[in-house]
């Protein structure tokens, strides 16, 4: 099978600290791969590259076989790779609904869209409403109600819902349990597993290696700058993934190269 998204040779400067360092990485149609590594060992710049948000300065990204060249998240997200950052990127004081639809509005047909701009919310909301639905995340009675009324496992909710419905690709999620309790961190892995049973590859950032170890089919270890290795997660222990990340130990994949 061939990978979806591949980046080879990546590097990315800024001034003399180098980031990137001929970074590689692979993602498999409706695989979960978990990117891990120390703080400062690239991981951040490396989705960053791939989605958009920085530019590298060497190297080749390609989906679907094609070698593209983002110049900004939003070419990436018109590619079918969404994002959803720590922060969420959501508008508190807006309804879920509008949430979803935050820079996609569908407008009315006819001249009430094209010339008074007016917003066609009633089918905003189902949409909405069936995206949620989608994931059984319908525990949200409300598609109106303000996000700020919301849990921070409901909120995360709405941020992969809306990734899994307009990510045609790829999803990738930047540590999307690390402010959640026990009981909300389940939710949203058992949300991560649903959006992959519907066929999207998932690439998950995370520091937390029993939710890395419970949901990934591959783990992809990230040290000073480029990929160490790529492991299963049935084959090492969390203290063997924790070791290779900090150089403790060097796994045999990357011995043996």
């Amino acid at each position: 099978m061939e990978p979806l998204l591949t980046a080879r040779g990546i590097v990315k400067r800024y001034g003399r600290v180098t980031a990137l360092d001929q970074s590689d990485f692979d993602l498999y149609p409706g695989e979960i791969l978990a990117v891990i590594g120390d703080n400062g060992a690239g991981k951040s710049s490396l989705i960053k590259a791939i989605s958009g948000a920085i530019h590298p300065d060497e190297g080749e990204i390609r989906l679907d076989g094609q070698v593209v060249n983002f110049r900004s998240p939003l070419q990436a997200r018109e590619a079918g790779i969404e994002t959803v950052y720590q922060n969420l990127a959501l508008s508190p004081a807006l309804s879920i609904a509008d949430n979803m639809f935050l820079g996609r509005e569908i407008r009315k047909p006819g001249p009430m869209g094209s010339i008074f701009r007016m917003l066609d919310r009633p089918k905003m909301a189902k949409i909405a409403r069936d995206k949620l639905s989608e994931l059984g995340l319908m525990t949200i009675q409300n598609i109106n109600q303000a996000v700020e009324t919301l849990s921070g496992g409901q909120r995360q909710g709405v941020a992969v819902a809306r990734a899994a419905a307009f990510g045609s690709k790829v999803i990738i999620l930047d540590e999307p349990t690390a402010a959640l309790g026990v009981k909300e961190s389940r939710k949203v892995l058992e949300l991560i597993l649903d959006v992959r049973k519907r066929g999207l590859p998932i690439v998950l950032i995370s520091h937390n290696m029993p939710h890395v170890f419970e949901v990934a089919d591959r783990i992809h270890i990230h040290r000073l700058g480029k990929r160490l290795c790529v492991i299963n997660p049935k084959d090492y222990t969390m203290s063997d993934a924790v070791a290779f990340m900090t150089g403790a130990k060097v796994p045999p994949e990357a011995a043996a190269a």
